[in-house]
């Protein structure tokens, strides 16, 4: 399945009337798709972690079309205390299995765990061919998946590190990252050159920010096709919110690579399951998540929310005491019991794929309501919506198009949609809800239409 990434840059010549979101991919049909969805752990402090088909059923219900499942890289690699394990691979293959049973695209991730040590200042001189043993380990996941149409890439450098090296970010980032993203980039369209890399910027040392954001900025492009820029977000202060945010889309434009977050959201403190308020209680919390995803959709980049994980271990290098960045909060692997305070931010209304292009969209958590402006091709086949009634509308919901026509669902009755009122030359059997995954599928849009605005509301006919 090829992908195709685009920038509002490229469009400016092709569509002189309509604005459109800046970032995004494009599927094998052209439509417009915003990527959501959890980063998968394969172990956790205490051991191997499992999922099964009935979690990923749950992450579509929160909203999930991707998964970002996190490599070992000492599964994979022959770095000191490294050895590729077929039994590791044969897990990989389940995961990628269960995820496009449910459709859900995957990206793999490289993380540098399991070995005996990795030390970056050695890894930067490559005095060793550390760089060739690197690439050996993506060669296992390049050759596995290369024919894989479910496999959208590769982010292929997890938070890069300097540690005690002498030189400046933007020289190491200039120096090093870059060539080696170039090499990596290289060899892995030797392979599949239909899939995309990821890439993300120095992890900066602790207690050197900028703007409250630990991740130094890329000032010099990579000059590679088929790119995804995935920075991680992990910001606690709403103030720099947007200020990051702005640096990112800067460094995508001299980039030319669209924006993908590969990590987003401030750990959880083990007090914050029982704290409303306070300093970082659960009300502080879902306002700084809300905040947090109002600047993802008014930008329309997608996002990756770490971890789609049980809460069986903390992590204890916070000064406001042990922290966890999984979702879930009892102590078993997969976890079931939310933390809602974040899930239910996590899994807000979104347009997941859009027959057309996407101008503009935008969840209201105040209100409830998801506000859509899009420009329709139904030559592209069909949209989808992610409501999330479950948990955003128990009340039912209402589907505004335009100013004519309104569908509405009743969970009391659950018969699918109902009409209300139709505009002429709009067929309601195009519209579909699927309430095992929670989505509004639209077969074709209204004919005749430049430009659509939908708008999905709580309750029953409560918009007059």
């Amino acid at each position: 399945m090829k992908f195709q990434l685009f920038l509002g840059v490229f469009l400016l010549t092709y569509f002189t009337t309509f604005a459109q979101i800046k970032h995004g991919l494009r599927d094998e049909d052209g439509r417009h798709i915003i990527p959501r969805g959890f980063v998968v752990n394969t172990n956790d402090h205490k051991g191997e972690v499992f999922f099964n088909s009935d979690d990923y059923a749950r992450m579509v219900r929160m909203g999930a079309n991707f998964q970002v499942i996190r490599l070992e890289l000492g599964k994979l690699s022959h770095f000191p205390g490294g050895k590729l394990d077929p039994t590791y691979l044969n897990k990989l293959d389940n995961l990628v299995e269960l995820g496009k049973n449910h459709g859900i695209k995957t990206i793999f991730k490289m993380t540098v765990y399991g070995v005996d040590k990795f030390i970056w200042e050695e890894f930067w001189q490559n005095k060793k061919d550390e760089y060739e043993t690197y690439i050996d380990a993506w060669k296992v996941i390049w050759n596995r998946y290369s024919e894989e149409s479910s496999v959208l890439g590769y982010d292929v450098v997890n938070e890069p590190r300097k540690l005690t090296m002498d030189i400046s970010y933007e020289k190491l980032t200039n120096k090093y990252l870059i060539p080696l993203y170039q090499k990596i980039i290289d060899e892995s369209q030797k392979i599949n050159a239909d899939k995309m890399t990821l890439f993300q910027s120095i992890f900066m040392n602790k207690g050197e920010k900028v703007d409250n954001n630990q991740y130094s900025e890329i000032t010099a492009p990579i000059k590679r096709k088929n790119i995804i820029f995935a920075p991680h977000i992990y910001q606690n202060d709403i103030n720099y919110l947007k200020r990051n945010m702005d640096r990112f889309d800067k460094e995508s434009d001299m980039l030319n690579a669209p924006i993908l977050i590969g990590e987003w959201g401030f750990p959880t403190f083990a007090t914050t399951d029982t704290i409303i308020d306070g300093k970082l209680g659960q009300l502080k919390y879902r306002e700084l998540y809300i905040r947090t995803a109002e600047v993802f959709d008014k930008m329309g980049v997608g996002s990756i929310k770490a971890w789609f994980l049980g809460n069986r271990t903390m992590q204890h290098f916070l000064p406001g005491g042990p922290s966890t960045w999984s979702i879930f909060s009892d102590s078993t692997d997969a976890g079931t019991v939310e933390r809602k305070y974040i899930t239910d931010v996590i899994s807000r209304p979104f347009p997941q794929v859009i027959a057309g292009d996407i101008q503009s969209f935008l969840f209201n958590h105040a209100t409830r309501s998801l506000d859509v402006k899009l420009r329709p091709d139904n030559s592209k086949g069909a949209s989808k919506i992610f409501i999330g009634a479950n948990r955003h509308y128990p009340d039912g919901f209402s589907v505004l198009i335009g100013n004519q026509s309104v569908l509405y669902y009743n969970p009391l009755k659950n018969v699918g949609l109902e009409i209300y009122k139709l505009a002429k030359g709009v067929d309601p059997t195009n519209f579909i809800w699927d309430s095992n995954t929670q989505k509004l599928i639209i077969l074709k849009w209204p004919e005749n239409k430049d430009e659509i605005e939908m708008k999905i509301v709580p309750g029953i006919r409560n918009f007059e």
